[in-house]
């Protein structure tokens, strides 16, 4: 189009405090995640995420991850963390109908290279990023009753509980619960919200995971908005800025 231009995309940026619940740290800041997501008109959408945890040893992840829009299969993605103001590891990942790939380096494993054969698409790429543990909640369509799915062999890039080890490949299937609707209040505004609970991790990793709840907003992009993990963790996700571009 001469003198002008045209949009193949839209974007979204925001920002999500991490807090602690615990009794002797009640609301203390313990990290930060800013992140855009651009969604194209090609029904790909690109997310970039970036993650502080102050609490020892701290970390600094860096993500990139491409998935369908409405289905959340993965496309690919590239991870690199440092821990404790250490590197970490970096890695680039890909996955189609058949295979989940992997290839980077880690300071446990040093170069490491991985290949999972699959019968069927990867459902979802579990990289860390909180904002993107509130994309799970586009598996229950809008209007869609409350309700429980089960996701089989989503990939994970670490089984630590805070990602702060690897990448690596690692497969995991749990479940996802959707409880109902609510209006939340957080710092980015008033938003309808869908609540919803990621069950039934035991099957999967080296120690289960503690209890966590998220709020997502009730529309098409169902943005993270709050949410807790309880347990030992004792933390909590709010949504704190949200801005289309």
């Amino acid at each position: 189009m001469r003198g002008g231009t045209v949009k193949t995309h839209n974007t979204w940026r925001g920002v999500i405090a991490y807090t602690s619940k615990k009794a002797d740290r009640m609301n203390e800041n313990r990290g930060r995640e800013t992140f855009t997501l651009h969604e194209q008109t090609n029904g790909t959408s690109v997310l970039h995420a970036h993650t502080e945890i102050d609490d020892a040893p701290d970390v600094l992840r860096d993500v990139t991850a491409s998935f369908e829009t409405k289905t959340l299969n993965p496309i690919d993605g590239f991870s690199r963390l440092s821990v404790g103001g250490q590197f970490e590891g970096c890695g680039w990942f890909q996955f189609d109908e058949t295979y989940a790939r992997f290839s980077g380096i880690n300071s446990t494993h040093g170069p490491n290279e991985a290949e999972i054969p699959l019968t069927s698409r990867t459902p979802w790429f579990g990289h860390h990023a909180i904002i993107n543990d509130g994309f799970l909640g586009r598996l229950f369509p809008l209007g869609s009753k409350p309700g429980k799915v089960r996701l089989e062999t989503a990939m994970m890039s670490s089984p630590d509980h805070r990602g702060a080890t690897g990448p690596e490949l690692f497969p995991l299937s749990f479940g996802l619960v959707y409880t109902g609707d609510e209006k939340v209040s957080v710092g980015a505004g008033t938003f309808e919200a869908r609540k919803f609970q990621i069950v039934d991790t035991a099957e999967g990793l080296p120690e289960e995971h503690p209890p966590y709840e998220m709020w997502c907003s009730n529309d098409e992009q169902g943005f993270f908005l709050q949410g807790g993990v309880g347990g030992y963790m004792e933390t909590w996700y709010e949504l704190v800025s949200l801005e289309k571009l």
